[in-house]
């Protein structure tokens, strides 16, 4: 079990839509916290359409279902059983196989998985589905950063202005960080980063360059590599991976 004077960070990688290499970096910034030497939980809060599992090339034998069923049930005993490794660093919790399971996952068992799984890493990492949910709400909630995360894209800063006027509402934004995700779609461009703070109304604190940009980035999904711990990737500009191995540390201070 983790030091009990050491604080657990929860950070809930977020977004207003799809499509804006959300999960990378979630698992990136896994990468870095092992490279740290910080226990990472990875939890799975796309329940419909998580893929965490399946870009670290794992076959997990159960997922998030079988911890709310045997909470629900009064049969929890232990974390271990439900988590699935990745390395001695990291490990995983998947979202449900089956969709049909997501829907039956009461909402306030959410905050009671956070809390059990919590208790023995340094780091816990949720990626969650896009947009405002009931189960996204909990873990906002339940988070020590929300790391919001955007692209140059037109109707993503749309959904981001809103985002923020609802996360506003209910003084979230003190533990807001955005983070413009160029890496994901390198190919946008049309807006200036002072344009972009003008539209969504909030500070853009973070920058993944475009230059981290993996072109035949399945073939290492297949092989189930996390970029960051990857030795053989070359990139333009070290400063570039630095930049994004400073922000990992900066969301744990």
């Amino acid at each position: 079990m983790k030091d009990i004077d050491k604080k657990t960070t929860v950070i809930v990688v977020t977004s207003g839509k799809g499509g804006v290499g959300k999960t990378i970096l979630t698992l990136n910034l896994a990468g870095i916290y092992e490279k740290l030497g910080k226990k990472v939980l990875l939890l799975d809060f796309d329940f419909t359409g998580g893929n965490l599992a399946l870009n670290m090339n794992l076959t997990p034998q159960k997922s998030i279902f079988n911890i709310y069923e045997d909470l629900v049930n009064n049969k929890f005993t232990d974390c271990k059983s439900y988590i699935t490794k990745y390395s001695s660093f990291i490990d995983v919790v998947a979202s449900p196989k089956d969709p049909r399971q997501a829907r039956k996952i009461e909402i306030e068992y959410i905050e009671s998985i956070i809390n059990i799984f919590k208790q023995d890493y340094d780091v816990v990492l949720i990626d969650t589905q896009h947009g405002l949910h009931g189960t996204n709400i909990v873990a906002l909630d339940a988070a020590d950063v929300i790391l919001y995360t955007i692209t140059n894209s037109l109707m993503d800063l749309k959904n981001t202005k809103a985002f923020m006027q609802v996360l506003d509402d209910v003084d979230y934004l003190d533990k807001v960080k955005v983070v413009l995700n160029n890496s994901a779609r390198p190919e946008l461009n049309y807006f200036s980063v002072y344009d972009m703070k003008n539209l969504i109304k909030h500070n853009i604190d973070y920058t993944v360059s475009s230059n981290l940009y993996i072109r035949n980035f399945t073939k290492y999904v297949v092989e189930g590599k996390i970029f960051t711990l990857n030795k053989n990737l070359i990139f333009k500009d070290k400063k570039d991976l630095n930049k994004l191995n400073n922000m990992a540390k900066d969301l744990i201070k």
